[in-house]
């Protein structure tokens, strides 16, 4: 019996780079300073474990000690992780991100997948991922879509609101805006052309600012708008994981 292909394993890690890791992890999950005892907990390990990985981390600059008064013994990221942090940010163009992203979802759902950005004119759209059924209505490179009618629209006039109602358009109502906002996502049915429907998520930077929309369309018979539709949920994940490259909240 021969042993499998090296290849084919996976890469093997430093245990204890691993280990130690899970402290950065709580600190950017908490995203603020932690006493020793709590920090420790949520890393799964006791303090007494995870104060030396905290001393390597402060000499690094990747964690640092807040002396201050009343507030000695917290630990928070330091400015290492700043530097790495906005590094990373620069790396990123959100488009470049999103374009696989999509490509993998019209393959997924069956349906055509696009990049909405947030343009002079309104939402348009920069990159179309055409599904096994190609819907070409307005999902063209450059179409702008309506704020009130269409699902990225909507979702851009929700979390863009000032700048959508200076664009002197139809809106669709505050108390739909806001529902927008609470679910995490926009979609249509029947809105511009009878028989095509639509879910848009939003993906945001570590400003907090909508950058762009992931958008499905399809033919309204087959496609899925309920909130744990299979559209709208695989949306909001992607949309999610997204954001979190990108440093922004989820």
């Amino acid at each position: 019996m021969t042993d499998a292909d090296p290849s084919s394993r996976e890469p093997r890690g430093i245990q204890s780079i691993e280990v130690g890791g899970q402290l950065l992890l709580a600190l950017a999950h908490h995203g603020r300073p932690m006493a020793l005892k709590d920090l420790a907990r949520d890393a799964g390990m006791t303090p007494a474990k995870a104060h030396p990985y905290l001393v390597s981390f402060i000499k690094l600059g990747l964690v640092e000690q807040d002396g201050g008064a009343g507030r000695a013994g917290l630990y928070g990221l330091g400015p290492l992780a700043m530097q790495l942090g906005l590094i990373s940010l620069q790396q990123y163009d959100p488009v470049r991100l999103a374009t696989p992203v999509i490509e993998e979802l019209a393959l997924r759902l069956g349906h055509t997948v696009a990049i909405a950005v947030w343009g002079t004119q309104g939402p348009t759209i920069v990159r179309v991922a055409e599904g096994p059924t190609p819907v070409h209505i307005s999902m063209r490179h450059g179409t702008v879509m309506s704020l009130a009618g269409t699902a990225s629209g909507r979702l851009f006039a929700a979390w863009r609101e000032v700048e959508a109602a200076a664009l002197h358009q139809p809106l669709p109502a505050a108390e739909a805006l806001a529902d927008i906002r609470a679910q995490g996502c926009a979609t249509s049915r029947d809105s511009v052309v009878a028989g095509v429907s639509a879910a848009a998520a939003p993906v945001f930077d570590a400003s907090r600012r909508l950058v762009l929309s992931l958008t499905a369309i399809g033919a309204s018979a087959g496609f899925d708008t309920a909130l744990d539709g299979a559209p709208v949920l695989a949306l909001r994940e992607a949309a999610v994981g997204l954001s979190r490259r990108l440093g922004g909240a989820a």
